[in-house]
């Protein structure tokens, strides 16, 4: 089914919120509904931390794949859980670096894919590529991405702000240890996700209660075991501003945790 398709037949239900448009909105897009922006504004009165956290882990997003694709050499990323697009995605900043990096997306939400045409581009010695799976089913999100990257390889597997739609934990772990087990050595996970307290879980529940999917913060203990026989170089886990900061200045921390991890064998 293409993209066409899909927008030809597809109730965008304007009158609800929407995971993907929430998080547009946070970021300040333009792909956003009117109760998108009013449970963004409501959810940004009761936790004013909300939008640090969406700009914090678009960054890091950015400062992680510049990384990885010069002095990391990682040419092949797999983006779990894409959501809108919007300035400096995976693949531009990937290969601006790097013009010959390839990176799959990949979403199981029909709203992110009337949208993936705008993330099918790609420099001529590269490649970009969209798969409509759910990151739950690894069989599928692999066996569709190894049209595009070369699994025996390393890649990249970005997880940001999107493992906490696992609501389990335990099965969160699960989830990215196969990812994981099946990539090459080489390879290496970037994950961030939200650290738990009380503020976040009212918040959570808040934004859950919308009608929106949920999503469940973990705790540092939690967030380490998603990268169980991975290894964390410095700086570790923690905030994410923390993570190699432009200019050196880190600013104050944000709530957003994660790292990048690598598989060494």
């Amino acid at each position: 089914m293409s993209s066409d398709d899909v927008t030809t037949d597809l109730d965008l239900q304007p009158d609800k919120p929407h995971s993907a448009r929430f998080w547009n909105y946070l970021l300040g897009g333009k792909d956003n509904f009117g109760p998108d922006q009013a449970l963004g504004e409501a959810i940004k009165k009761e936790w004013p931390e909300a939008v640090d956290i969406a700009r914090e882990s678009r960054a890091f997003l950015g400062r992680s794949v510049r990384h990885l694709a010069g002095e990391g050499g990682i040419r092949q990323f797999l983006d779990l859980g894409t959501g809108l697009p919007t300035a400096d995605n995976t693949h531009e900043v990937a290969q601006a670096v790097a013009p010959d990096a390839r990176i799959v997306y990949v979403d199981h939400d029909p709203i992110v894919l009337v949208h993936a045409r705008a993330l099918l581009t790609s420099t001529p010695q590269g490649a970009t590529d969209y798969i409509d799976a759910d990151l739950t089913d690894p069989d599928s999100v692999l066996t569709q991405a190894a049209r595009t990257l070369d699994l025996d390889e390393p890649v990249a597997l970005m997880l940001l702000s999107t493992i906490g739609h696992v609501t389990d934990p335990a099965a969160a772990a699960d989830l990215v240890q196969t990812y994981m087990g099946r990539l090459a050595p080489g390879s290496c996970l970037v994950l961030c996700t939200t650290l738990a307290s009380p503020e976040v879980s009212a918040a959570n529940e808040r934004y859950a209660a919308s009608g929106t999917i949920p999503y469940e913060a973990s705790t540092a203990e939690e967030m380490a075991s998603f990268a169980a026989g991975l290894t964390i170089p410095e700086p570790g886990l923690g905030p994410i501003n923390r993570w190699y900061p432009e200019g050196g200045e880190a600013g104050p921390d944000v709530i957003q945790w994660g790292y990048v991890a690598y598989k060494q064998h």
